[in-house]
């Protein structure tokens, strides 16, 4: 009985009693592919305007089968398409960064589909066996905390009109370091977002005596 391939790394599948001798020539290059699978880098390079196909050869080495795939530099000046081999099931990272005009370029497998790369950045997809899948942030579960947020990160281009709520601010949580000046306008905030409790300093606007409160409370008495 002959050998036969795996359908995702196309690794040698020997048969009982095969390959008498040179078994473990033929183990080590399967090792060598496993390698490549998990831990391969390759720089290729793209033609403008054309289709490069990566290709996954039974039990050799293969640009299709690498882990990390760094696309060379080149100016996109026409729509660009890069495939993988339909029927494989891998993870994948693409690497854009010296692509001009990325947006001309299209990853996917070679009957399915895929994406569109959007700048010149690092990609992570994965293939199901028919299309090739972008895992994007906006995809990914999980929150990001306070500290993971450096000071003046956060600027008016990248807050929507009125999507600060009051619920998504917590006490105390807007501290003056980590607002860039002029970047919180009254289109960025929803109407009563800005409660007292949210601020650490407390604005009162009252007919009353001040009363009670702490250093920097700020209290305007009015009749």
């Amino acid at each position: 009985m002959a050998s036969t391939y795996s359908s995702d790394l196309k690794l040698e599948l020997m048969a009982t009693g095969e390959n008498a001798g040179t078994w473990g020539t033929k183990t080590n290059t399967n090792l060598e592919l496993v390698q490549q699978a998990i831990a391969g880098f390759e720089s290729i390079a793209l033609s403008s305007g054309s289709t490069t196909a990566l290709v996954m050869s039974n039990a050799s080495i293969s640009n299709a089968r690498n882990m990390i795939i760094k696309f060379a530099t080149i100016t996109l000046s026409g729509a660009t398409t890069v495939t993988i081999p339909d029927s494989i099931e891998k993870f994948y990272i693409f690497d854009c960064t010296a692509v001009t005009n990325p947006t001309n370029l299209t990853i996917k497998t070679a009957s399915g589909t895929g994406f569109v790369t959007n700048s010149s950045k690092i990609f992570a997809a994965y293939s199901d066996g028919t299309n090739l899948n972008e895992v994007s942030l906006d995809t990914l579960g999980g929150t990001i905390g306070t500290i993971s947020i450096a000071d003046d990160a956060v600027t008016s281009a990248k807050i929507a009109d009125d999507a600060v709520i009051s619920a998504a601010i917590a006490d105390n949580a807007v501290l003056t370091v980590n607002i860039s000046n002029v970047n919180v306008t009254t289109a960025k905030i929803a109407n009563d977002a800005v409660t007292a409790d949210k601020l650490q300093r407390k604005f009162t606007i009252s007919t009353s005596s001040p009363s009670g409160g702490s250093d920097g409370d700020i209290w305007f008495k009015y009749s």
